[in-house]
C-alpha cells in the first residue's frame, strides 16, 4: 500500500509484469539484454523491482516474447533452458562466444546488448 504521503501511484505485481514483458518484446533480434539492464530501466520507470523479479516474471509469463534475448551479467542464457536459448540466439545471429562445448556459448555483451531509447 502506497504511503499517504506519496504522489506516486502504487506499483501492482500486474502494472511490473507488463512492463517487464512490454521491454523484453522490444529487444530486437540478434541482441541481447541482461536481467539487470531491464531492472535498471523498470526502476527508473516504476520505482520498484530487481533483476531476480525480471526472471521471476520470465520464468511464469515470458513465453510469448524473446525470453532468450534476456542472459545474466555474464552473458549466460538460464541454466534450465540453455539450449533453447542459445538456438534463438544463434538463428537471430546474436554474437556468441565460442568454446569448445557449444553448449557454454555465452553472448558476447560488448557486442549484443542493447538499451531502450526511452
Amino acid at each position: 500500500m502506497a504511503s499517504s504521503w506519496s504522489s506516486e501511484p502504487e506499483v501492482t505485481p500486474e502494472d511490473y509484469l507488463e512492463a517487464v514483458l512490454d521491454l523484453v518484446a522490444r529487444v530486437p533480434p540478434g541482441r541481447a539484454v541482461t536481467y539487470g539492464s531491464v531492472a535498471e530501466v523498470l526502476r527508473d520507470r516504476l520505482g520498484v523491482g530487481g533483476p531476480r523479479q525480471v526472471g521471476s516474471v520470465l520464468a511464469r509469463a515470458g513465453a510469448g516474447v524473446p525470453w532468450w534475448r534476456v542472459v545474466n551479467a555474464a552473458g549466460c542464457p538460464p541454466r534450465a533452458w540453455r539450449r533453447e536459448a542459445l538456438e534463438g540466439l544463434r538463428r537471430e545471429g546474436c554474437p556468441l562466444t565460442a568454446p569448445p562445448d557449444p553448449d557454454d556459448a555465452r553472448v558476447v555483451l560488448g557486442r549484443a546488448l542493447w538499451w531502450p531509447d526511452d
